[in-house]
Formats: C-alpha cells, structure tokens, sequence
C-alpha cells in the first residue's frame, strides 16, 4: 500500500503570544487552493506524544495521506512541550522544581489559537476536528464553547470519568512535577498492554513501533533517542477530574455531529468508556459510536489502522441524516 503522489506537505509555525512556536503540519491535495469547512480537519495529539503518528507512513500510508488522497485539507499539530513546539522553560529546569503546566483548559486554548489561524489562512467559518485519546477531551472542551466554529467532532480511544483512569499509568504516584520522562521499553510494553504473546506479534509490527518511536524522540533530542519528555498538566487533571469521577467539560455541551470510536483491544480507554460517554452528547444532532475489531489505544499505527480511517472518513464525507437524504 502506498500513499498517492498527489500531496503538498507543509510545515508551518505559528508563535503564540504567551507559549512561543507552536508547530503544524498541513498534507493537501496538489491543485486545490481552496477548500470548504467540511474538507478542512484539524487532528489533536494525546497525553504523551506529540502528533507524528498522524503523518507517519506506515506501512506506505500515513492517515494524513489518506486524508489528503480523499480531498481534505488535513492539519496535525503539537501543543506547547511536545514534538517539535517550543519547550516552556520549566522543561529546562529539574521536574521537581515547578508544578504541573499544559492543564486541558490550556491545551484547548492552544488548539483555538491554530484553529484561528487556519481558519484565517483558509477564509472559512467552521473546521472539523479530530481528538485522539486526552486529544478528545480537548477537542470536546474546545467544541463546548465554539460550536460555531467547529463543523463536526470525531473522538478516539476518549478519555472519560472511571475510578482507575488509564492516565495514572503515565505517572508512578507521589508528588506532580512539571513534567515527566518515558522511556522506548516502557512505552512498548504499555502499547502491548493486554494483549497475548500471539497478538504482540500481529497487532502492531514491532518495524512500525520503532518508525514512530525514532520519529518522535528525534524531536526531543534531550532524550538522545531513548526517552520523551512531556508536560504534566493531564497527569493533574487525571488525578483532579477523571479518577476523581468528575467531568471536565459537558458532552451535553457539544451541539454538533459526534463520532465516538475505539478498538476492541484498548487496554488505556476500553470500549465501556466510549459505551459510557455516548449517550452524554444529548445536544449532538446526530452522532455515531464504532468498536473497531483488532485495534488498541494505538490503532492508528496498527495492522487494522485502515478500519480507523474509513470509519473518521465516512463520518466527515456523508450527509447529515434526514427525510430528504434518499442515498
């Protein structure tokens, strides 16, 4: 499988008055120079790695392509103290020494600085958006208090309330600091989590755990290619909010077409969360949930990845639901 060789890739960077260069990678079609609100989608990063799974070629094809093959204008980006953004200056200093940053509240107030500049550089009104894992509670917390610029809202592996957040696996207990260290190993074995010896095996190619993970600790290269450094303030609001059984923000809130989908094989944000949280989007005017056979909370970068991109991509390509819909 191999990606068609009809993109534009483009680097951009954006400088944030009060958090410096926020990176964004956009993939397009060659020869479109617009794009209307329903072919634009900006996609948001999880806990503790920055966006390169977006565009990685697995296997020959990122979902970025993917995205780009089917006609989207599609945006991936790191939010302040993650790949290739600017790292906060408590980042340079011990752990210990400062308090958690980058709380979801912030995180959604970075995305909104993007969206706006995309939105600036494309002429239109709405975009969609994408969340995967913490990324849906920032995406839902961002769409909460802007339905009006977001066109429609596609959540996996979500993040919601349980008294055992996979969130706490991110961090060994004891005082928060600013931010927190992982390593290759431990990472590999928390991807692996739940699954047989059989299914380490098939799931997801250990060629294509290391593409990513070399992909993105180079952009951390403190680290020397062994470990990632990233912000602690999800750890905090894990500890604050999900493990303590409160909501961060209103799903009833949310006032436009939502996709909830997870894999089968998810040990981080197991289905029954998604079961959970998806009947919570009351305001939604249409909505949609997917249990995808054979994927964990990485599915993007698994065997069964492309389930994942046909399920985002028939939610932002079909029509609203209606009478007058016959097709």
């Amino acid at each position: 499988m191999t990606a068609a060789p009809d993109h534009i890739a483009e680097d951009l960077r954006f400088e944030h008055p009060d958090w410096g260069g926020i990176y964004v990678r956009n993939k397009r079609p060659t020869g479109i120079g617009t794009f209307p609100s329903d072919r634009v989608v900006v996609l948001q990063h999880g806990a503790t790695y920055g966006s390169s799974a977006f565009d990685l070629p697995f296997g020959g094809l990122s979902f970025m392509d993917y995205l780009a093959n089917h006609g989207f204008d599609a945006y991936c980006l790191d939010l302040p103290g993650y790949g290739h953004s600017d790292r906060p200056p408590q980042m340079s200093e011990p752990a210990d020494r400062n308090p958690p940053f980058m709380r979801t509240p912030d995180a959604a107030e970075c995305l909104g600085f993007v969206f706006d500049r995309i939105r600036e550089r494309r002429g239109i009104d709405r975009l969609c958006l994408m969340g995967w894992s913490w990324g849906t509670a920032i995406t839902s917390y961002y769409t909460a208090g802007h339905n009006d610029r977001v066109e429609r809202l596609a959540l996996y592996a979500p993040v919601w309330t349980r008294s055992a957040s996979s969130l706490s696996a991110i961090h060994d207990g004891g005082d928060i600091g600013a931010y927190r260290t992982v390593t290759r190993e431990r990472t590999l074995a928390r991807r692996q989590g739940g699954l047989t010896d059989a299914q380490k095996e098939t799931v997801m190619p250990r060629a294509w755990f290391d593409q990513w993970w070399d992909a993105t600790a180079k952009a951390d290269p403190q680290g020397g290619g062994e470990t990632i450094r990233a912000p602690n303030g999800v750890v905090q609001d894990g500890a604050d909010f999900w493990r303590a059984g409160k909501a961060l923000y209103d799903p009833a809130a949310i006032e436009v077409p939502v996709l909830v989908t997870v894999g089968e094989l998810d040990n981080d944000t197991p289905p029954n969360l998604a079961q959970t949280l998806f009947p919570l989007f009351t305001n939604a005017p249409w909505k949609r949930l997917s249990i995808l056979s054979g994927g964990t909370h990485a599915l993007i970068m698994e065997s069964n990845r492309m389930l994942l991109f046909r399920t985002v991509l028939q939610f932002l390509q079909e029509p609203a639901p209606g009478p007058d819909v016959l097709s």
